[in-house]
This record gives structure tokens, C-alpha cells and sequence, in this order.
């Protein structure tokens, strides 16, 4: 009688796990980012040293104004009456509006001046100016 020869196979590491591991925190990081991109609007933010957070409370109102003065909500240019009518209606619906100004660098000082006015005037206390956040820390 013959007995069979037990052959010691050798020890493997199966990379089928790891790939289904790989792939599933691939699709768990592309569900869960975020991208907030202004579509079709180019504008160039000043830089700062430091990140800053906003209230979160109440709603927020983007309007960006690009390099030739134009004011944008939402993808439309709007013109200051519009922007005086928006700014009311939200206000009357929410106690607490945030106003987020996404200003070209290239913009006078004056036009972004008058947009804030027009909402201090109204009644919204939270005015935020975005800026990119510039990673050299100024000494």
C-alpha cells in the first residue's frame, strides 16, 4: 500500500481581501467628499494667513462679484435693487442671515464696500469675506 506524500504547501497571502478592502474605502472617500465649485464664475481670492470658521447657524447667502463689478447669486447676475430684495426676503423668513462675499483681489474696494452697506442697512450683522487660505505664516 502506498501512502501519499503530504506536501507542505507554502504559506501565501491572498490579495483578494486587500483589493475589496481597497476598493471599498475608495467608494466610502469618493461618497463622502464634497465639491463646492462656483461653475462658470472665475474669480481670484485674496490670500490669508489663517483659516477662519463661520457661524453655522441661520442661512447663508453666497454672492460672488467678479472682476468687472458684476454681482452673482447663484449663477445669475443680479443687479443691486435684485440683491436689496433677496437680502430682505431671507431676512424676513430667518433671524440670522450670513452674508459670504467671494470678491476678486482685482475688484474696487468701493463696489464690495457698497454690497456690504447695502446689507448692514438691512439688517444682517454676519457679513463673511472669503479669502484662500495662503499656508506661509507671516512673521
Amino acid at each position: 500500500m502506498r501512502f501519499k506524500k503530504n506536501r507542505e504547501e507554502e504559506p501565501r497571502i491572498s490579495i483578494a481581501p486587500l483589493i475589496d478592502i481597497v476598493f471599498l474605502l475608495l467608494i466610502f472617500f469618493m461618497v463622502t467628499s464634497q465639491f463646492d465649485i462656483a461653475a462658470g464664475i472665475q474669480v481670484d481670492l485674496p490670500k490669508v494667513s489663517e483659516g477662519l470658521t463661520d457661524d453655522e447657524s441661520g442661512e447663508t447667502i453666497t454672492l460672488v462679484i467678479d472682476k468687472s463689478s458684476r454681482i452673482y447669486f447663484e449663477d445669475e447676475s443680479i443687479d443691486i435693487l435684485t440683491l436689496r430684495d433677496l437680502l430682505q426676503g431671507s431676512l424676513d423668513k430667518n433671524n440670522h442671515v450670513n452674508l459670504v462675499l467671494e470678491a476678486d483681489k482685482e475688484v474696487e474696494h468701493g463696489e464690495v464696500v457698497q454690497v456690504m452697506d447695502l446689507a448692514h442697512s438691512i439688517g444682517i450683522q454676519s457679513i463673511i469675506i472669503a479669502a484662500r487660505w495662503k499656508s506661509d505664516k507671516l512673521l
